[in-house]
């Protein structure tokens, strides 16, 4: 279990350590600012929870569950298939467990991952439609860890007749799936819905499943129950009409709009994939992302996670915890995780103060915007070193700040202890595509010339500093407004 983040190794400067939350008043819930103007009872809500705020994903980790097996919906771009221990993809899980299963397996989590803080349930299938299964095991998790948040995700079809039970369970984050807010859309997307007994296909489908949905958020406001809804980007299809979703979600009071890329590989069976159906490129989800600002706040740190994923963002501990492996006697230890929440309070202050600096000293730089990537383990730092990156976390810097923008996946350039040039040729560089420059911890002299070579820089002269400091120091030095007393705080 080499990626779980020890107590010791958070407050040593240059290992892993934690990550935080919030949004401001310039930017969605992708800042890395802290509470800023928003109101305590939302704060509180969100300060830990890694989904729904960028900064937190820093900090915590989450945890689903698969217990709820059926679904009451047919998308084109799902095939729920289980046993696929390499997939990282929403639908896919290699376990199916009980209620009384799956909070063992939480305690087992809870007690050697202290970073997590948020039990969810994503499925496989849908977590309203299996409910049952859903409530009852977050009845039996919250009687061993009552400080886990919960939230669930869902389609919206079955969720109105399940919104009084909400609170009953102290369930405070939903997160719905909507596609569409057109019917006629809606047909594209989803072959068939089942409801009230009944199945239904085309237009008949998509009006009903919209209805819900749009009942959903209105009644999850009423119940002052955070929602973020998530669309899935289909070029063609949808894509230009998520400027339509994003205005009628805001319009319910929605918190989030997390816009995700259409995975559409042939492989995993699904009707897009196997009839050609293209997911968007990296250059046009930001493209859409940026026509959606100031609108609705979006998310744009998603990993499109697994039903059974556990550790943080951009990670996946899930094989680490499968049941063969869990002790069923297993007692819960809350100290660890108390003092990992120490410890991330006062990394929360430092790294504040930091991003002020950063941001005071971009505000003297009038540049044009640049696009740069970070390869880090972790706590809101450049840690990591550029052959061991299976993803790099993309920000866009100017005169407003530095902002989080998203992230990309990218295949180790380090294999067995050596570079593979093919990886950095047919992989990296392609998926770098528009960055002008790399942080990293530390990267090898070959990769770097050949970064150059495709006119990216890579930059090792910040290892272990604040991302926002670093990429702010870069760019107000190349643009000659460097501010020494930016490096007082790293």
């Amino acid at each position: 279990m080499s990626n779980i983040v020890s107590l010791q190794s958070i407050t040593k400067r240059g290992e892993a350590q934690p990550q935080a939350s919030g949004c401001s008043t310039k930017s969605s819930c992708g800042t890395s600012a802290g509470q800023g103007d928003m109101p305590d009872h939302v704060w509180d809500k969100i300060k830990d929870h890694p989904c729904y705020s960028e900064e937190a994903h820093h900090y915590f980790a989450r945890m689903h569950v698969a217990v709820a097996p059926a679904c009451n919906i047919q998308c084109n771009y799902c095939n729920r298939k289980y046993d696929c221990s390499n997939e990282s993809r929403p639908g896919v899980t290699s376990e199916r467990m009980t209620p009384e299963q799956a909070a063992q397996k939480v305690v087992a989590v809870a007690n050697k991952v202290p970073q997590m803080s948020v039990l969810g349930i994503a499925g496989p299938g849908d977590s309203m439609f299996d409910w049952r299964k859903t409530f009852e095991t977050f009845a039996q998790v919250e009687k061993r860890l009552p400080d886990l948040k919960f939230c669930i995700s869902t389609n919206g079809l079955a969720l109105p007749d399940h919104i009084d039970r909400l609170a009953d369970h102290n369930i405070d984050h939903v997160t719905i799936t909507i596609n569409m807010v057109d019917p006629e859309i809606g047909t594209q997307i989803y072959p068939w819905i089942y409801y009230n007994g009944k199945r239904y296909t085309g237009l008949d489908a998509s009006k009903i499943l919209h209805e819900r949905q749009m009942e959903s958020l209105e009644r999850l406001k009423e119940k002052d129950i955070l929602v973020k809804v998530n669309s899935v980007m289909i070029p063609g299809i949808n894509d230009q009409h998520l400027l339509d979703v994003n205005a009628a979600i805001k319009e319910r009071g929605a918190f989030l709009h997390n816009v995700m890329p259409l995975i559409s590989d042939p492989a995993h069976g699904t009707y897009y994939g196997l009839n050609g159906q293209r997911g968007p490129s990296a250059a046009e989800l930001k493209e859409l992302q940026d026509k959606l600002a100031g609108g609705a706040n979006l998310m744009r740190h998603c990993r499109q996670c697994r039903a059974d994923a556990v550790g943080m963002l951009g990670e996946d501990l899930s094989q680490d915890f499968t049941m063969d492996k869990i002790d069923p006697d297993v007692v819960y230890d809350p100290e660890a995780r108390r003092l990992y929440r120490e410890v991330v309070e006062r990394e929360r202050a430092d790294r504040n103060a930091a991003v002020a600096v950063a941001e005071d000293t971009l505000s003297h730089t009038e540049a044009p915007s640049r696009l740069v990537a970070v390869a880090t383990k972790g706590g809101g730092r450049v840690n990591q070193h550029f052959g061991h990156a299976s993803e790099f976390q993309v920000y866009e810097v100017d005169h407003d700040g530095v902002r989080f923008v998203g992230h990309r996946k990218v295949d180790n350039y380090c294999q067995g202890g050596w570079g593979d040039d093919d990886v950095l040729e047919d992989n990296l560089i392609p998926t770098l595509e528009g960055v002008e420059a790399v942080f990293v911890s530390k990267i090898g002299s070959c990769p770097k010339k050949d970064l150059a070579a495709a006119g990216i820089t890579a930059i090792d002269a910040y290892p272990f500093e604040y991302i926002e400091t670093a990429i702010a120091r870069w760019y107000a030095e190349i643009n000659g407004t460097a501010d020494a007393t930016m490096g007082s705080i790293a």
